[in-house]
């Protein structure tokens, strides 16, 4: 896979959506950063991307409308044949059974509690370069 070159936020708070886009910019990040504060929004970016370019989706969990693990369930079937969008899980839950919930979906790539640091971050992208 290339280099990340596009970042999207899927959370539907709003200051949590400015805070990781701030820490997105401070990690030295220069490709797109595409945020949506609902799950059935990303879903419908996602059917009309371009799946091509290499995609770090961070997802949150609790969310109204689909909550992430729904959100990631109704995408695998959009991105299952490409090698190019990785989903983490970017939470406030600390529960060992939500983080093993996301290690059984198969889209699923990593799981991270909030918030994101720049370390985190830094430490995703080069294992994607």
């Amino acid at each position: 896979m290339r280099a990340i070159e596009r970042i999207i936020l899927i959370d539907d708070n709003d200051d949590d959506n400015v805070f990781h886009s701030i820490i997105i910019e401070k990690a030295g990040f220069k490709g797109a950063v595409v945020v949506f504060d609902n799950g059935p929004a990303a879903l419908e970016y996602l059917r009309g991307a371009d799946l091509s370019i290499p995609t770090l989706v961070f997802l949150d969990i609790n969310m109204p409308m689909l909550d992430g693990f729904e959100v990631a369930e109704r995408a695998t079937p959009i991105i299952k044949d490409t090698r190019t969008i990785v989903i983490v899980m970017l939470t406030s839950s600390g529960s060992p059974y939500d983080r093993e919930r996301a290690g059984a979906l198969e889209v699923i790539h990593g799981f991270l509690q909030k918030p994101l640091t720049v370390d985190n971050l830094r430490e995703l992208l080069r294992a994607y370069e």
